[in-house]
């Protein structure tokens, strides 16, 4: 819907500070730009204008102006909520979903207004004769929220970006974050590569009053395993929950379109749209057919009668536009589907400011095919664990063969295996590919934060449960927002909806996976709706030709060039990296995502520390 930045602190500035903050972030909001300024406090708001569009303008204040609003996202119950604040005696100005916040919080106070709302959602809202501010993330952290507090000076906004027009913002790397890339590909938790610049976590609040920043949990992930339930059963009630959240992610002022893959997850979106909307699709393809979802996507469109763009990628692109992307993403993101996001939404943005998509469904419903894993090791992980440790010991040491790593895998426990679905760097060999030897958390310490909260779930909803709060809200959720607001096109995401939470957190793991396949409930409301061929289709995770490009000599002495780099040197041991893409191009193994992700580093850094974080300087960079 748009975006926001804003600061407090000690010291008074005009609305030009506040003007080039909301300057950097414009590609969130081309409709609009306004700013509110009091003191020492600065408000400033871009907007994409989605619904109310003549009136929905913000800064936004309640009756007596007392409160301000700036708020980015969409309340998919803002009419049910209107109606009862209205009964209640509160009086509207406006027909946009951003005003409820302001009457709500009003009636019932910062718990009482989030424990009503649903849908995605970054917000803070300023008492300006109490002097204090109060902000909120959404459950799931499908909206951004980063805060900076040093010295005095609190800065909060929808992108970091923004915080390098403030005067007080002191721009540092936080150099000893770079282990956790190395495993991860992004940064887990509330920190990120900007030393005292925070993620306000999904489901979090804060409050600033006097400099004093409070932060504070008001919702959080919990299952309820019900373990009676079938396949059948949980495929009826996701059948009416599904619906009616896709009926709540149609709501806007302006046409809607949705992303196809050849996955379930769009297709089953695409299927809900379909009668409800004139229905466009988009989807990637590639010069290399061979990795193209486009065929299998165009089929599926042909058999629900709707229309599908194609949306061609080339390696010339995708690498000349590597620095500029991760500006966009703010952090490096290693991800290599991000920039595939960027050039769908890119396209689609040419026609529609709203788009569906597929995001969430593996975490609610169980899809990674990883999650497999537990009933390959399950009859093994019978026998004795001091036996299965023995073998593990006796076979680690021995040159690879077949079967090795399934030992090894199967002496662990869950906790002991599994980190979640991004895994680049192994521990054990991470830090001999760093020019540095930092301090760092174990990859397993960050996991059993999690697990520790979950310790009686089946093994397979342990591993659902740490990819929610890691991989999703780290990687998948990030992206999505990201890349779709580059291009000034708000993405939106019905699996990732509290109610259809309240259903997926009570599926069994007999519903969720079987040897052969993943999502099983999900999977089996699919066949009802269109052919069992596109609702079994396996996932495939984004696939790319990425791999091959990085053999060609073209793309190959690109990346070669930058691992030669003094940048590189400064963090990297330069022959271990250098070592790896020879052995890549070579094709004696794949190494691209660990090379992928040393790239994205350093395409990240000279974005925001050699060029500064200025959009004119990366666009001519890119150019190059």
């Amino acid at each position: 819907m748009c975006g926001f930045a804003g600061y407090a602190g000690e010291r008074e500035y005009d609305t030009s500070v506040i003007r080039k903050m909301t300057d950097k972030i414009r590609h969130r909001g081309p409709d609009s730009q306004d700013a509110f300024v009091e003191g020492k406090v600065g408000l400033g708001f871009v907007r994409l204008s989605i619904i109310d569009l003549e009136g929905g303008s913000q800064p936004m204040f309640n009756e007596d102006k007392n409160l301000v609003l700036i708020f980015n996202g969409e309340l998919y119950n803002f009419q049910d909520i209107r109606k009862e604040l209205v009964e209640a005696g509160h009086v509207f100005t406006t027909h946009t979903d951003s005003e409820i916040l302001l009457h709500g919080y009003e009636e019932w106070g910062k718990e009482g207004l989030l424990g009503r709302l649903r849908g995605m959602f970054a917000f803070v809202i300023f008492d300006r004769t109490k002097k204090t501010l109060f902000g909120a993330r959404d459950h799931f952290g499908i909206k951004p929220f980063y805060y900076y507090h040093k010295d005095g000076t609190f800065l909060f906004g929808s992108e970091i970006k923004s915080f390098l027009a403030h005067p007080d913002f002191q721009k540092e790397l936080f150099e000893e974050k770079l282990p956790d890339f190395m495993t991860f590909g992004c940064i887990p938790g509330a920190e990120t590569f900007f030393r005292n610049v925070y993620k306000l976590l999904p489901g979090h609040y804060f409050t600033y009053e006097e400099g004093k920043l409070t932060v504070s949990t008001y919702w959080e992930p919990t299952f309820d395993i019900n373990e009676n339930q079938t396949i059948e059963s949980v495929a009826d009630k996701l059948d009416g929950v599904l619906e009616d959240s896709v009926d709540k992610h149609i709501i806007a002022d302006v046409p809607v379109c949705s992303f196809l893959s050849s996955g379930v997850d769009s297709s089953y979106v695409a299927y809900e749209l379909k009668d409800k909307v004139d229905l466009t699709t988009f989807t990637i393809d590639f010069v290399e057919q061979k990795y193209s979802e486009a065929p299998h996507a165009k089929e599926l469109a042909d058999e629900l009668g709707i229309r599908n763009i194609g949306r061609k990628v080339s390696a010339d692109e995708y690498f000349h536009d590597a620095e500029k992307i991760q500006y966009y993403m703010d952090e490096p993101l290693a991800n290599p589907s991000a920039n595939l996001l960027y050039y769908i939404a890119n396209r689609c943005a040419e026609d529609f400011k709203v788009a569906l998509s597929g995001e969430g469904a593996d975490e609610m419903f169980g899809g990674y095919n990883i999650y497999h894993e537990n009933i390959s090791l399950g009859n093994y992980q019978k026998l004795p664990k001091w036996f299965r440790k023995a073998v593990a010991k006796a076979v680690s040491p021995l040159p690879k063969f077949k079967g090795k790593g399934f030992l090894i895998r199967g002496s662990k426990d869950v906790e002991e295996r599994y980190i979640g679905n991004s895994n680049v760097f192994k521990y054990e060999e991470r830090d001999s590919f760093l020019k540095k030897k930092y301090k760092s958390r174990n990859p397993l310490d960050i996991a059993k934060e999690f697990y520790d909260k979950v310790p009686d779930l089946d093994d397979v909803s342990k591993m659902q449960y740490l990819d929610f709060n890691m991989w999703l809200r780290q990687e998948i959720l990030l992206k999505a927002d990201k890349m779709s607001m580059a291009n000034s096109l708000e993405l939106r995401v019905p699996f990732m909806d509290i109610e259809v939470f309240q259903t997926a957190r009570t599926i069994p793991a007999k519903c969720k996976v079987n040897d052969a396949n993943t999502k099983l409930a999900f999977r089996a409301l699919a066949d009802r709706k269109f052919s069992k061929k596109s609702a079994e289709r396996k996932k495939l995770m984004f696939p790319s030709p990425l791999p091959n490009w990085m053999r060609e000599d073209q793309y190959y002495q690109m990346i070669k060039k930058e691992f030669e780099s003094e940048t590189a040197a400064k963090f990297f041991n330069q022959k271990k990296i250098l070592a790896l893409l020879e052995e890549h191009k070579e094709g004696k193994v794949t190494h691209s995502i660990q090379i992928w992700v040393v790239y994205t580093f350093l395409m990240w850094y000279r974005a925001y520390f050699i060029n500064n974080g200025e959009f004119e300087k990366i666009e001519a960079d890119c150019a190059r």
